[in-house]
């Protein structure tokens, strides 16, 4: 049950509700549990005065039981004093022979489970003539009234059975084995019942004086509950001013330990998010300042080579020539245009499909097919080797076309700078094959200069490119080869494909990991990637 339920779910309503519906169930057991106290209360001294005017009445009956003016005027006179006090009484005195003394005759009798004690009043509820009655029973002998100290011991036991006795629980026992007259034979029977009207407002009186301030004081505490709660949660507010009042370009972390202890995982997560957002603004800035800072040599030239198109006296081969030159570097600001966007496709990880099962090895055949038309015009010796595709072992969970990317990727950077002349080719050889525990590997290997190892890890730089080399390239090449295998889990190494010899040669090895790992590695890395 929501109390203060509003259109969006409140974190302030959801904390009242769950105080104050409590409370609220609490403050209705209570007014069953007073109510059930004060008609006990109530009760009391009512069956106290009930059991008094009983024996009044049967110390009369006892002393003269044969004088029935006597008895009448005892049983008028306690009938008057309980109807000055509105309520309604009833007697009924029953001789030891059964025969009715005095008073109304239809007055339920008792129901015994057991033989009655005299002078022990029996205290029960009852109807009578459509109300609801106490009754009090009392046997008496004849000619034997009781003495002061039988009286006090019996007001005692009857207030220990003060409502224990529900009239159905009674029953008219069986004679003895033997006996021809009941237990309670020689004994008189005397009867007064009363109706509950007093009792009934006496804990009516006990209820409202209990429960009015009760109910006064609950929209009180809903006030106050109410305060409370509202200065409990302040602490949010100041959180969201110090957020409100920032720079925009300020992403620094927010000082948890400012904040109340509940919500420091709230801020803590909330950092995590504005450190991923400043590293995704700071991949953005490179990427804008790494573009503008190789395009714009390309279209320097373009323009270079424009403007010597258009001098005056230039001839047709001056011209071809400029021609040739605005042709390349167009080539040139095409590929490192490419370059760049592969490799914010690849950090970003964005628009493109879930991992699935791919075969290493069919992929790798289709790229070299796709880049052996360049190879060819290097006179480079472009080859595949290892595994067949459907071979066990070689496929693999992972993005297709971010594969396919590292794998041009590989082989362009080979193409680039593997030299090739007559009589000693250049050799590159694009392998995959299974590795040991379920990994599966991809070697591109070639007969090039090789790569010092003090630059092994700076090619692996945007834009870094090695010194004493004219080759062409954008020096992104490595940089998207490094990411996509991040994104797959996978490591990426280079080495010395001919140790010893000269020259060395140069082979990267991409190892995958077994599909379970890559599974579980690759998820986060590529969400990591969609936040950036």
């Amino acid at each position: 049950m929501k109390l203060f339920q509003r259109a969006q779910n409140s974190l302030f309503g959801e904390i009242l509700d769950s105080l104050v519906v409590p409370a609220l169930i609490v403050v209705a057991l209570s007014i069953g549990i007073t109510w059930l106290v004060a008609r006990g209360i109530a009760n009391a001294p009512y069956d106290r005065a009930l059991s008094s005017a009983v024996r009044l009445l049967a110390r009369d009956v006892a002393a003269a039981a044969d004088d029935r003016g006597s008895l009448a005027r005892t049983a008028a006179l306690i009938d008057d004093l309980r109807r000055s006090q509105a309520d309604q009484a009833w007697y009924r005195v029953q001789d030891a022979q059964g025969r009715l003394l005095a008073g109304d005759a239809a007055l339920p009798p008792p129901h015994l489970a057991q033989p009655p004690t005299p002078g022990v009043v029996y205290l029960r509820d009852a109807e009578f003539h459509g109300h609801s009655v106490r009754v009090a029973d009392l046997w008496v002998a004849p000619g034997e009234p009781a003495s002061a100290s039988d009286q006090r011991m019996a007001l005692e036991v009857s207030g220990t059975d003060i409502g224990a006795t529900e009239p159905d629980a009674l029953a008219e026992p069986a004679s003895p084995p033997g006996a021809s007259e009941p237990p309670h034979a020689g004994l008189l029977l005397v009867q007064l019942a009363e109706t509950r009207a007093r009792q009934a407002r006496l804990a009516r009186d006990i209820v409202s004086g209990v429960l009015l301030p009760l109910f006064a004081l609950v929209p009180l505490a809903i006030l106050l509950l109410w305060v409370a709660l509202a200065r409990g949660i302040k602490p949010l507010s100041v959180v969201e001013d110090r957020i409100r009042e920032r720079r925009p370009d300020d992403l620094s972390p927010i000082d948890a330990s400012t904040v109340p202890l509940e919500v420091t995982s709230m801020v803590l997560a909330l950092n995590l998010l504005l450190g991923k957002l400043a590293d995704s603004i700071r991949t953005q800035k490179r990427f804008l300042a790494d573009a503008a800072h190789q395009l714009k040599t390309p279209l320097a030239g373009l323009r270079m080579q424009a403007d010597l198109a258009q001098r005056e006296g230039s001839n047709t081969d001056e011209l071809k020539r400029s021609l040739q030159q605005i042709g390349r570097a167009s080539m040139r600001a095409t590929h490192t245009v490419n370059q760049l966007l592969a490799l914010a496709r690849a950090e970003a990880g964005a628009g493109l499909p879930a991992h699935q099962r791919c075969d290493l090895a069919q992929l790798t055949i289709d790229v070299v097919h796709e880049v052996l038309p360049r190879a060819m015009e290097r006179a480079l010796d472009l080859g595949f080797e290892g595994a067949d595709p459907g071979t066990r072992g070689v496929s693999l969970l992972g993005n297709a076309t971010l594969l396919r990317e590292l794998i041009r990727n590989l082989l362009d950077n080979a193409i680039n700078y593997t030299p090739s002349r007559p009589g000693h080719p250049g050799v590159i050889t694009a392998r995959v094959r299974a590795g040991l525990a379920g990994e599966v590997l991809l070697e591109v290997e070639d007969n090039g200069p090789g790569i010092a190892e003090t630059e092994r890890e700076l090619v692996f730089e945007p834009f870094y490119r090695v010194l004493g080399n004219d080759a062409d390239g954008s020096g992104l090449g490595l940089p998207i080869v490094m990411e996509i295998a991040r994104q797959h889990a996978a490591t990426v190494t280079v080495e010395d494909a001919r140790p010893g010899r000269e020259p060395p040669g140069t082979r990267f090895r991409v190892r995958f990991p077994a599909h379970d790992r890559a599974a579980a590695a690759a998820a986060p890395a590529l969400s990591e990637a969609g936040t950036g």
